[in-house]
């Protein structure tokens, strides 16, 4: 019987031939050990063999959720043909436009080939294929759905994705009109007050008190502007990176954010449609209803929800409904609680959940669409005070003059 083959991965190894020069290079093998007996074959004498690092970075496109979206789909669509799971990763692998992925689904073939079961190859890789993905993958082999589970799969990260296009779209204009204010006030304060300061110089007496400030901020803006920068890029840097490692500091800011005026409502209603999706998703796969709870508290992406769902996930394990256990944590609309009620007495709760995630969904698009009609003006005016704050500034001792002569 044929073994099957192993993993093949890349080696750098150092030794010393039968003269005592020093050699050094690289071997494709299995193992370090594989590449010690090959060296010795060859009469050298290795003294270091290691694995070949990966770079930190990459040059080139990376793998994005829509091609792991893609994939998926073209699996589930492969598998229900009957074609095996290894070779369907290889032709979807083999027809990607995208190196990357085309080196993501490599790995993930070769250990499928070597006998690990495909929830667990891809389990090896958390950055793509996060615990949620891998649970369901789980199910549907335990079941023999595979193919139907890696459709909801596919059809649950599309919606997940178009509710993160629809927050991002929120967001988006109030950043860029955020970033041109900054950039149009640097550029007035740098070049342009100081030409009136100049004027100003030869009119003598008092400048108004809105004027001196402006002139002020426009001496201070020329000799630290570069202070200023680094002070922002700075805190925004400083700020990101403490959010990634501050469990403290992602409960506050997603908290802030649904306090939110305006956007806070959009992003509520967008956190209870990925709940409800995700969990109706769970709950069709046949995943336990407490087990699937903490992949669903990660599914929602804040850190509110998070907890709450987790102080659900452990009502739920003492026996009490999951409607009860939702009401406790005051986070879920009465609309939410009536509908979970109704599934768990009907026996139709994956039915109810999916209703629930889909007028959410529908709640966000028009939230949105309302957004961007409001948001316009109301940036425009904000830019228009800044801006006109500042050019009013400068003509008050014009006006003054003008008043005196």
């Amino acid at each position: 019987m044929a073994r099957k083959a192993q993993k093949l991965q890349q080696f750098v190894w150092e030794g010393t031939d039968s003269k005592g020069r020093r050699l050094k290079g690289d071997n494709e093998a299995p193992s370090a050990a594989y590449v010690k007996a090959t060296l010795r074959r060859q009469g050298i004498k290795p003294t270091k063999v290691r694995k070949k690092a990966k770079p930190l970075f990459k040059l080139g496109r990376s793998v994005k959720a829509k091609d792991i979206t893609f994939a998926t789909r073209q699996l589930a669509t492969m598998i229900g043909a009957g074609i095996p799971v290894a070779q369907s990763i290889d032709a979807i692998g083999r027809g990607h436009e995208n190196p990357a992925m085309q080196e993501l689904l490599t790995s993930i073939r070769q250990d499928v080939e070597s006998g690990t079961s495909l929830s667990n190859a891809l389990s090896r890789y958390p950055i793509h294929f996060d615990r949620l993905y891998t649970s369901l993958v789980a199910a549907g082999e335990q079941s023999g759905t595979l193919d139907i589970l890696l459709e909801k799969v596919a059809t649950y990260k599309e919606k997940m994705e178009a509710i993160k296009g629809k927050i991002k779209a929120a967001l988006l204009y109030p950043g860029a009109v955020f970033t041109v204010a900054v950039i149009v006030v640097a550029l007035l304060l740098i070049f342009v007050i100081p030409q009136f300061e100049q004027l100003f110089q030869n009119f003598g007496g008092d400048l108004p008190t809105l004027t001196r400030a402006v002139v002020d901020m426009s001496r201070w803006f020329q000799d630290w502007w570069w202070l200023f920068f680094a002070a922002l890029i700075g805190f925004i840097v400083f700020m990101v990176f403490t959010y990634k490692r501050s469990e403290k500091l992602q409960f506050l800011t997603d908290r802030v954010l649904l306090k939110l005026p305006v956007l806070g409502s959009i992003f509520k209603k967008a956190t209870i449609a990925r709940y409800a999706r995700t969990m109706s998703t769970m709950f069709g796969a046949g995943v336990p209803l407490v087990d699937a709870l903490e992949s669903v508290a990660w599914a929602t992406g804040n850190r509110v929800y998070y907890n709450g769902i987790m102080q659900v996930r452990n009502e739920v394990s003492t026996g009490r409904s999951l409607e009860v256990s939702m009401a406790q944590t005051g986070l879920f609309p009465s609309m939410v609680l009536q509908m979970v009620a109704t599934g768990e007495e009907s026996g139709e709760l994956e039915l109810m959940l999916m209703k629930v995630a889909e007028f959410f969904e529908r709640e966000v698009d028009d939230a949105v669409a309302a957004l961007s009609s409001l948001i316009e003006p109301l940036m425009i005016v904000i830019l228009g005070v800044i801006v006109g704050t500042m050019v009013v500034a400068m003509y008050l001792p014009i006006f003054k003059m003008a008043a005196v002569f």
